[in-house]
């Protein structure tokens, strides 16, 4: 497929590519079922940006001659039947199935996900063991109590639990949280907190409030890669800060708010996902030092901080915040139950009003039901017995790995260890590509998600995180060692010259 482009003209370039294109397969240069060059292919090819390529797939998709295919590239259409071809065979044969995705908004595109989808697959996997999925270990659930709870709630005549309720959320879960919260030194009231589906719904809201598309917001990197692909479906321009042990480079930051002026800074600043950092007490102050100066307001995802193995994590940005900039979201997710679906924001007045307008338009409300059990549940004190539970059994679990790392693993392999959280992040031996890996460590039934889902940019590639909160400590171990045996197979497989070597590896195509 040979293109030619004039840079001479005012036709912009991905115009001129789709009319060429379009031309070729109106002229049946280009079969039904050719597959076009990837769009990166076709751009090198041009000398163009990969977005220009992009823009004219789009173009061509409209039109209804392409049709992007998952796994096998964008490829020609066959025609679509004439007025006079419809009349001749206007029979339920004759009629060609309906192409959803000419229909489909450019939004949806962006909202593809593969990495988070893969994830959550693995669930019902029995014979994996997989270290991808960030959740509590179901063995430590309390279900004898959650369930003795539910029926008393749910008993005949208590109709009201099955009710519509307020958007903004059941008032005595509100009410708990803010005394709870309280505890911790983030002084508010329940009519500054939404009850949301999860702190990911959260974070869908506070891009419909806040953003549209092509405005700017920054984030650590690497960061949680749910947050990442929110932001990106929303059509936001993300700038990334590099972390360090301390957490947030703040220096970076400050150079970055003082070119640019983005919506908010999103962080978690505790117990940080992937990584496992705890920002420090003085980058948290200059972190609120630059809000206030540069008048940015700061999203605190706060998932993790109950979860402690050592000494209680630093206060909460909120905790801090004395001028109202900081919007703080919490979940039970990963505390208690994930499958609840049930977290909070906590915003000021204003801002949680056009929260909740928003949330109006996505579910009404978050589960009667569902807040109705969890209101009992913590007012029998349920929950705060609960924590120290979780805290000492997942401490095991994650010195379980360090120990099987530390047995196992092959030169050239290293891990941070966290104070809280449920993650190792781990980087590769030199030359090693985690998506490589992951191919290899499929097959001895082990998982985990490689780095470069925690970016924005193409960084992480060496990288590979592993959580350890879902397993036994036998099968953290058996985990660790078919994972380091599969990185020691291929740090010693031969090289083509026929000297062992580290093998240079080309990302496979997801």
């Amino acid at each position: 497929m040979k293109l030619h482009l004039d840079r001479s003209i005012k036709t912009p370039l991905y115009l001129q590519i789709r009319s060429q294109i379009r031309q070729l397969i109106l002229d049946n240069d280009l079969s039904p079922g050719f597959r076009l060059p990837p769009e990166r292919k076709l751009a090198t090819s041009l000398g163009v940006n990969r977005t220009t390529v992009v823009n004219a797939y789009h173009e061509l998709v409209a039109d209804g001659l392409i049709q992007p295919h998952v796994g096998k590239g964008t490829i020609v259409r066959p025609p679509r039947p004439t007025e006079h071809s419809f009349d001749r065979f206007a029979n339920a044969n004759a009629i060609q199935p309906i192409s959803w995705q000419n229909f489909y908004t450019r939004q949806s595109e962006r909202m593809h996900n593969p990495v988070l989808a893969s994830i959550l697959d693995e669930i019902g996997e029995e014979d994996q063991i997989s270290f991808a999925l960030g959740s509590p270990a179901g063995e430590y659930y309390p279900l004898k109590e959650f369930s003795e709870i539910s029926k008393e709630v749910m008993r005949p005549g208590n109709w009201q639990v099955f009710e519509y309720g307020p958007t903004i959320g059941h008032y005595p879960l509100r009410q708990y949280l803010a005394n709870w919260l309280g505890q911790r030194s983030i002084h508010t009231q329940a009519q500054s907190i939404l009850m949301t589906s999860g702190s990911q719904q959260g974070l869908d809201l506070l891009t419909k409030v806040f953003l549209e598309p092509g405005d700017y917001i920054v984030m650590e990197e690497p960061s949680f890669l749910g947050a990442i692909g929110v932001f990106k479906a929303a059509g936001a321009h993300i700038l990334t800060v590099p972390l360090d042990q301390e957490g947030m480079k703040t220096d970076v930051l400050e150079q970055i708010l003082s070119r640019h002026r983005p919506k908010f800074i999103y962080t978690l600043p505790t117990f940080q996902n992937p990584s496992g950092t705890t920002m420090s007490f003085a980058r948290r102050h200059k972190l609120l030092k630059l809000a206030y100066q540069y008048h940015v307001p700061i999203v605190e995802d706060d998932p993790y901080s109950e979860l402690y193995y050592e000494n209680q994590p630093f206060p909460s940005l909120k905790s801090l915040d004395e001028h109202e900039h900081v919007i703080y979201l919490g979940t039970f997710s990963k505390i208690l139950f994930p499958g609840l679906r049930l977290g909070w924001c906590v915003a000021p007045f204003p801002v949680l009003e056009q929260l909740s307008l928003a949330k109006q338009h996505v579910d009404l409300h978050t589960s009667t039901t569902v807040q109705w059990v969890m209101t009992e549940f913590c007012n029998q004190g349920l929950l705060d017995e609960h924590l120290p539970i979780v805290r000492k059994q997942y401490m095991r679990q994650r010195d379980a790995m360090v120990t099987a790392l530390t047995e196992f693993a092959p030169q050239g392999l290293s891990w941070t260890v966290p104070e809280g959280g449920y993650y190792l992040w781990c980087e590769l031996p030199p030359g090693m590509k985690a998506a490589a890996l992951l191919t290899k460590a499929a097959e001895k039934k082990v998982t985990f998600v490689p780095g470069n889902a925690f970016y924005v940019s193409s960084g992480g590639k060496d990288r590979i995180r592993l959580c350890f909160s879902r397993h036994s400590e036998t099968t953290i171990r058996e985990g660790i060692y078919r994972l380091c045996k599969t990185i020691s197979e291929i740090l010693n497989q031969p090289h083509p010259s026929g000297t062992t070597n580290r093998p240079r590896y080309s990302e496979p195509l997801v």
